[in-house]
């Protein structure tokens, strides 16, 4: 193992479905190097995590100084015991991301969910700054929450699979369950319920693009994409009560034509309940790999407490 030398990098990989972003950080938000590359999921999960270690060999070769590594996947993950436990795209089961890393790398290894990475990223550095009580709700291939509770994340390796929650829709979902917000809202589900009622596959954003022009498929898909958000948003209002929702993925990228009616429909709903503030992400495809970035500081911290400023509260 070669020595390293005692600068500021880490190594930051953000495993997502579609693809796999990595980055070199010499601070906790600037990147001197930037990778990425496509999931190889239809390979099979074995492959997939093969990949994801090659990914890491190959960041760490760019940075020979870099004192940690983060990695962040989506699914099931025991963050304490440092295993992914299960995802519904990719199909491994229990794999011990954190040993097999720390064995490969000869450094501390932080290690996470890809959504609760994001949700750290943003409220250390971008829109959930100054909150105590956060939900954080990526809308991309599929939809969880990182959730943010008198300002302690929640970390239970089921908790927060706010996607799956039911949104008064008979929508089968990939779970195995009926009526899943995710069967509905996630852009996935978007494209593949437009396609069922008009026969043209495209993309959620081309979708909402057809709906700006009254393409009555679009109108009516976007329109139930909307009614399950809110609703599925209000029961976690009634029960967890946040001052701020932040929304981020793919489909955020829709900005006001999203959020806009978002929150009208929320209103309408909640009637003595606080209503939140629901606002955009500001850190976007960054939140997972800048995310990674402040779990490998924090890993390196538990090392060598005195040697790295803390970054996040």
């Amino acid at each position: 193992m070669s020595t390293r030398t005692s600068g500021d990098a880490v190594v930051a990989l953000d495993v997502g479905g579609t693809a796999m972003k990595g980055v070199v950080l010499d601070t906790t938000t600037h990147a001197r190097e930037a990778r990425r590359w496509e999931t190889r999921r239809e390979q099979g999960p074995e492959a997939v995590v093969a990949q994801v270690l090659g990914a890491v060999d190959e960041l760490c070769a760019l940075a020979p100084d870099a004192r940690a590594v983060g990695l962040v996947v989506p699914g099931v993950v025991d963050e304490g015991t440092g295993v992914a436990v299960y995802s519904e795209n990719i199909e491994w089961r229990d794999v011990p991301f954190r040993r097999l890393v720390a064995e490969r790398t000869g450094l501390p290894v932080g290690f996470g969910h890809d959504v609760r990475a994001g949700g750290l990223a943003e409220r250390a550095l971008g829109a959930a700054a100054g909150c105590d009580d956060v939900l954080f709700v990526p809308i991309g291939t599929g939809i969880s929450g990182a959730m943010f509770v008198d300002g302690r994340l929640v970390q239970h390796p089921y908790a927060g699979e706010i996607g799956h929650v039911h949104a008064g829709f008979d929508e089968p979902c990939a779970c195995g369950a009926v009526g899943c917000l995710e069967a509905v809202a996630s852009g996935a589900a978007i494209s593949r319920r437009y396609a069922a009622r008009a026969g043209d596959a495209v993309p959620a954003e081309e979708v909402l693009r057809r709906a700006g022009h009254e393409d009555a498929a679009a109108v009516a898909v976007w329109d139930d994409a909307l009614d399950a958000l809110a609703r599925v948003l209000t029961t976690y209002v009634s029960i967890l009560a946040p001052q701020r929702i932040v929304v981020g993925g793919g489909v955020s990228r829709a900005g006001e034509r999203l959020l806009g009616p978002l929150r009208a429909r929320l209103r309408d709903l909640l009637v003595w309940q606080q209503e939140p503030e629901v606002v955009p992400a500001v850190l976007a495809d960054e939140a997972g790999s800048l995310g990674a970035g402040l779990l490998a500081r924090r890993a390196l911290a538990r090392t060598t407490p005195t040697d790295v400023p803390r970054q996040e509260r």
